[in-house]
């Protein structure tokens, strides 16, 4: 569908390339389709170690490559200037959804609901989500409003849903709460002899431990030596896995 129909319609180059953060990211894994139980496989007169081997080298019998593209935008309009943590498609995107892409099996969109500081009812969502649906991340319960792109009843009469998050009462200035991981990142130094890049992780949950996946851009002026990572953790050196 390229960019005429479903999610793929919002990627305005314009947009995207002037907000606070983008990413983009390709994944491919190979996923076995067909494979054999290990009760079909004989091991008489073999050792344990040589079955096992056999059972590892034969047990797929066709694979599938998957293919997943990502996309992750981060647009701030409220230190931008405009103080409002109102938003819609229109707004961050100048689009608005139209259609879903025929050839998709599932097109949705998720929009995260969560009351913040226990106190409900406080930001309305339009037009009305399709359904509803609730995840545990991280530890807290989240809701989701669910827009199901397959469902007809979602667009209007023009062929146009464009998704609206309101407070339904003004908001203070007061600084957004901070999320259970986040990062920061500064360059120090100069030259190959002191300069360096520091990443720093913080997790702020009152007893829970996370595994982090550090992925790092390095910029083209450094030159980064791998011998030269130190881990620090609470004040002691920590080797990664």
């Amino acid at each position: 569908c390229s960019l005429q129909a479903g999610l793929a319609v919002l990627l305005k180059a314009e947009r995207l390339f002037h907000s606070s953060y983008h990413s983009q990211a390709v994944h491919i894994r190979p996923i076995c389709r067909v494979s054999h139980w290990l009760a079909q496989l004989p091991c008489d007169g073999f050792t344990v170690a040589a079955c096992l081997f056999l059972v590892q080298d034969a047990s797929c019998l066709a694979v599938s490559w998957e293919l997943r593209q990502t996309l992750t935008v981060v647009f701030d309009f409220f230190s931008s200037g405009q103080g409002k943590k109102d938003w819609s498609l229109f707004k961050m995107f100048s689009r608005t959804l139209t259609d879903s892409c025929p050839l998709a099996s599932q097109s949705k969109v998720y929009v995260d609901i969560s009351p913040k500081n226990k106190e409900k009812e406080l930001l309305e969502v339009s037009p009305p989500p399709t359904s509803l649906h609730e995840a545990v991340v991280q530890g807290d319960k989240k809701t989701y409003a669910v827009y199901d792109l397959l469902s007809p009843s979602l667009f209007n009469t023009s062929r146009s849903l464009n998704v609206q998050l309101k407070w339904k009462r003004p908001q203070d200035s007061s600084e957004m709460p901070i999320p259970t991981l986040h990062a920061q990142r500064y360059v120090g130094g100069y030259g190959l002899q002191t300069g360096e890049i520091c990443t720093l992780i913080y997790n702020t949950h009152p007893y829970r431990a996370f595994p982090v996946i550090l992925l790092e851009t390095v910029p083209w002026y450094l030159r980064l030596y791998v011998h030269t990572l130190t881990i620090i953790t609470k004040g002691k050196e920590n080797k990664p896995s």
